[in-house]
């Protein structure tokens, strides 16, 4: 199974970012869902320039 799932990695990847976005048109609609995956790609922008600058890493280690 575990072989499976690393050949096949990003098809199945896709295959659920897709299944959850068709869940999510259907149930809160287009406008909704697109509002909420612009704010997951603005959280992983966040996140990523977090990461790369250490900004927290400094905030939490100055409170020592």
């Amino acid at each position: 199974m575990a072989d499976l799932i690393s050949k096949y990695r990003w098809p199945l990847l896709f295959a659920l970012a897709g299944l959850l976005i068709a869940i999510l048109l259907m149930t809160v609609g287009f406008f909704k869902t697109l509002l909420i995956l612009l704010f997951t790609c603005l959280g992983a922008v966040i996140g990523y320039y977090v990461e790369q600058t250490g900004l927290l890493e400094n905030v939490f280690s100055s409170k020592k």
